[in-house]
């Protein structure tokens, strides 16, 4: 995915849900979509496609604009520039309540006086839909919630994750194809939060529901979306599957958002044999053109060895210890990294080791702008004068292999006799 593509779409809708007549009207499409109030821009020409029955997951910290977005969908606040459609309808301009949704908020929302029935059909009442009908809807979506056995108990009654299945079955059975969500689990606490993630999910398949959902939880989004689209200051950083955004995260701020712990970013400096980890002079981790620049690895590809081992020379801070596995914390020159580890390490504050990583684990970043750049990390495990860009053989009786020319410059710049130490450096 292209970072800089504030206009982006994905038209194909899950594999799983074969397309009928009238999933048509369940498409959404922003072109150009801005939001700003007076000097203040809360939202940036921002565009993108929902396809039907797609989960699409807003992701950001406060302030991104991912929770004015969905506000602007749902017609709670106006656009203040571009166009929002839903299926065939230039919906831009019209209230919420011709707009064909329905919306779950991180409040409830739930009338206090009333039960749990009452608040759930509220919505059919005020629309005047025949009490049997209205019967019928409750008995179907209480059964889907599991609150068939708490409908005639007030809100005050129930727990959090009842409260929101509540919330959820409001939203339900209204039959609208859309459903809005903004940030519905921040109020439970995290056991129950994973069942929401599990119930909302589960619930989304089973009804074909198009649902864009928003928060600043990470987890919830890698756990539950199809899709996720990263938002920074009002635009769009990276549209694309959740393993799209761990693998290959098109900037820096997506590569130290994404993940728990996020991947480590060092500044690399220049040496004589390529770029090393600012503050380490002696091992290089990329060919020159990586100097200046930031290097990218996630915690779980860094593997620890002995001091006597090739690799990058660092010193062990201190470890957390969470059961399955344990957060290293390491000293690498001038910078610091995280490694996590299986099970409990034997490793104590002090201590002297050495890191390596795949090469293909290496992701680099502009220092100016934090784009995602081109460019191949060296193979920390080979001997010294070992490291050399790899490019891919071609097949028997295929095509010959082609580089491109940032290719060319990484193969030039690692074919330098580098190693994983300089010469001088004993092991």
């Amino acid at each position: 995915m292209n970072p800089d593509n504030n206009n982006q779409s994905q038209s194909d809708s899950p594999p799983s849900r074969p397309p009928d007549a009238t999933r048509k009207h369940q498409r959404i499409r922003l072109e150009a979509v801005s939001k700003r109030w007076g000097e203040s821009t809360a939202v940036d020409g921002i565009g993108f496609d929902v396809a039907p029955g797609e989960f699409v997951i807003l992701l950001g910290p406060s302030g991104c604009g991912k929770s004015t977005t969905l506000r602007m969908i749902a017609g709670l606040e106006r656009a203040s520039a571009g166009r929002i459609h839903i299926g065939e309808r230039d919906v831009t301009h019209l209230p919420p309540g011709d707009r064909g949704i329905s919306m779950v908020f991180q409040s409830y929302a739930l009338f206090p006086h009333l039960s749990v029935a009452d608040n759930i059909v509220f919505g059919l009442r005020s629309r005047k839909v025949p009490r049997a009908e209205q019967r019928e809807r409750l008995a179907r979506v209480a059964e889907l919630v599991d609150l068939e056995a708490y409908l005639e108990r007030k809100p005050a009654q129930l727990s959090g994750g009842q409260r929101q299945r509540v919330a959820l079955a409001r939203a339900i059975i209204s039959e609208h194809p859309i459903c809005l969500m903004d940030e519905p689990l921040s109020n439970l606490d995290a056991r129950l939060r994973g069942e929401m993630r599990r119930e909302i999910k589960a619930l989304q398949r089973r009804l074909g529901m198009t649902v864009i959902y928003v928060t600043h939880d990470q987890v919830e989004a890698m756990s539950m979306g199809d899709r996720v689209i990263l938002m920074q200051d009002g635009r769009i950083v990276q549209d694309g599957t959740p393993d799209e955004l761990y693998d290959r995260p098109a900037t820096a701020f997506a590569a130290g958002f994404i993940g728990s712990p996020a991947m480590n970013l060092v500044t690399l400096a220049a040496a004589a044999d390529g770029a090393v980890i600012e503050g380490e002079p002696h091992c290089s981790v990329a060919p020159h053109e990586a100097k200046g620049h930031r290097l990218g690895v996630r915690p779980e590809e860094i593997r620890l060895l002995p001091a006597d081992a090739a690799g990058v020379p660092a010193e062990v801070i201190d470890a957390e210890y969470l059961g399955a596995d344990s957060i290293v914390r390491l000293r690498v020159g001038s910078e610091q990294l995280r490694a996590r580890l299986d099970g409990k390490p034997s490793v104590a504050p002090g201590a002297a080791c050495r890191l390596q990583w795949r090469r293909e684990a290496a992701h680099f970043f502009a220092a100016d702008d934090g784009r995602r750049l081109a460019i191949a990390g060296h193979d920390l495990a080979a001997p010294p004068g070992r490291h050399r860009f790899e490019s891919h053989a071609p097949h028997p009786g295929g095509p010959a292999a082609t580089t491109s020319p940032v290719q060319d410059r990484e193969a030039r710049a690692s074919s330098n006799p580098a190693g994983n130490d300089s010469p001088g450096v004993n092991r």
